[in-house]
């Protein structure tokens, strides 16, 4: 299942893409008008249920989730779907709970590319590098990305995955990271290298206005093979730039969901942004940085396309 959120007839509605992905079936068709409002709220509800049948709550002859009524529903064929071509599709959340928790140099290539300030090549982490992200409203696929010119003159993309947390923890150990996984998604972690580099740390230059670019959906986790192996690329105006696998990960996902959640609750709707390859802007000689008019295309393997311009 592909969640999203679209704007049909002028409201802003979470839903699941159609099996041939033409169409969404909008909660509130599913679930009826007290269906959640939100991707959001959608997603810590679902935990809420898990945790009450986790717990004997409810027996498992009686289970009737909202994520069981969806599968049931948009597998009957009578059911009709809105077509795709009649909305505008968002970021699957555009407004995050809090900060994206982001890794910093978690592919070895891009580690090799980001040479320090005496230009030699950086050495590779040997524990991951953390940092927040600030996105007050998240841009979707055929999202405008703005240069601020104003402020920067190094305008970045970086391709990456996202796993989307569907059930907080604490002290989360790895063998279990993957049962507090909702799903997964692509961003585009725009990024202002100049910004990044003067201020000597990464938010600054992370979370200009619509430098956080989501979707086109999560996709649902039993979609996505265990351990997480992924292709994902992007290219810019046709050109391939950035191309891996997240197999090349230094420290994956378990690891990362274990080491962060050390002292740290990790709750229902965090996004956990997992580094970028190599390929990026900055390590060409010289830069290949965005510029007006730009097409910026970022692809995952299994979970589609996420396509934005810079603005002209």
């Amino acid at each position: 299942m592909k969640f999203i959120t679209a704007v049909h007839q002028g409201r802003a509605l979470p839903g699941v893409l159609s099996p041939d992905e033409s169409g969404v079936y909008f909660f509130k068709e599913i679930l009826g008008e007290e269906g959640p409002d939100t991707l959001l709220s959608f997603i810590q509800l679902n935990e809420k249920i898990e945790d009450s049948n986790s717990e004997g709550i409810r027996d498992q002859s009686s289970r009737n989730t909202a994520l069981e009524k969806i599968r049931r529903f948009i597998s009957d064929s009578e059911n009709i779907p809105v077509p795709l071509d009649q909305c505008v599709v968002l970021a699957p959340i555009p407004r995050p709970l809090r900060n994206i928790i982001c890794l910093g140099m978690n592919y070895q290539d891009h580690v090799k590319e980001l040479k320090g300030a005496d230009g030699k090549p950086r050495p590779i982490p040997k524990v991951p590098v953390y940092f927040g992200k600030m996105a007050s409203e998240i841009i979707g696929t055929g999202g405008v990305i703005e240069l601020h010119e104003d402020a920067t003159d190094s305008v970045d993309y970086e391709v990456e995955l996202v796993a989307v947390i569907g059930k907080g923890g604490r002290n989360i150990a790895a063998e279990k990271a993957y049962d507090h996984i909702f799903g997964y998604t692509i961003m585009n972690d725009i990024t202002a290298r100049d910004l990044q580099g003067r201020h000597q740390q990464f938010i600054r230059g992370k979370s200009l206005d619509t430098f956080t670019a989501m979707g086109p959906a999560i996709i649902y986790k039993d979609a996505v093979d265990e351990p997480v192996e992924l292709d994902l690329s992007c290219e810019v105006n046709g050109e391939e730039r950035q191309t891996s696998n997240t197999r090349n990960f230094i420290f994956d996902l378990p690891y990362v969901i274990s080491d962060f959640s050390k002292g740290t609750t990790l709750q229902a709707g965090d996004f956990i942004a997992t580094g970028t390859p190599g390929g990026v802007g900055k390590g060409f000689t010289p830069p290949k940085y965005l510029k007006r008019g730009d097409k910026v295309v970022c692809k995952i393997e299994k979970i589609g396309t996420l396509c934005n311009k810079v603005e002209e």
